[in-house]
């Protein structure tokens, strides 16, 4: 059901057209604010919906629903961030290794050309910022567990190196590293440098619900 809302909600803004003109108006105002707002509401759903799937419900006692949005809504301000860097500066440097015409073909129609630069962006940026955003996020995680999810908790100091070396870094490299940004993040942002840039980040979002159900089957399995 509520699936289906958030799904409905997203296609009115993408096949309506009174409310996708708002939209993209509202999104080239203000598109840091719009990272914030779509971060902290769809990939914290995407964890919501995770629990879910493990536990039958959508927030439990110290899961910390509303720090989390907070903290999501910080990471996307990075991610709109990577965007903008990765989506100008991957361009710049093909057309330096000689691929002169990157920038027009990412500009352009589906073809070939900007499928390859597509790709080529997807992969510096899952290669260079995604590591580091995804331990970030995971300390922040293990923070808001270990205060109790509630918003002051969240705002207390973060034990960074206590939470940098009990991190689990088997399965954050050999699952989070290893197999999402290979098999699921550089193609599935390879299709988001591909649409229109003004439902980039939106799209970027919605895949949080994706990997939060990934995640929740992952560790059902295990």
């Amino acid at each position: 059901m509520v699936v289906t809302i958030v799904l409905s909600v997203v296609c009115a803004i993408a096949f309506w057209p009174p409310l996708a003109e708002l939209y993209n108006s509202f999104n080239r105002e203000h598109g840091m604010w719009m990272s914030f707002i779509k971060f902290a509401l769809l990939a914290t759903f995407g964890e919501s919906l995770a629990l879910r799937l493990r536990s039958g419900q959508y927030n439990a006692q110290g899961f910390g629903l509303m720090p989390r949005a907070i903290v999501w809504g910080f990471l996307g301000l990075t991610i709109k961030m990577a965007f903008v860097i990765f989506s100008s500066g991957t361009p710049a440097f093909l057309a330096y290794l000689g691929f002169t015409e990157a920038g027009i073909a990412l500009k352009g129609g589906i073809s070939q050309e900007k499928l390859g630069v597509a790709f080529s962006i997807s992969t510096a940026m899952n290669l260079i910022y995604a590591p580091v955003m995804m331990t970030l996020h995971k300390i922040t995680d293990m923070h808001i567990q270990s205060t109790g999810g509630s918003i002051s908790g969240l705002l207390s100091p973060i034990e960074f190196r206590k939470h940098f070396n009990s991190l689990d870094w088997d399965r954050q490299w050999n699952f989070v590293f290893k197999k999402t940004i290979p098999f699921f993040w550089i193609p599935a942002h390879t299709i988001t440098f591909l649409l229109p840039e003004q439902i980039q980040v939106l799209f970027a979002a919605l895949l949080g619900i994706a990997l939060g159900i990934l995640l929740s089957l992952s560790g059902k399995k295990k």
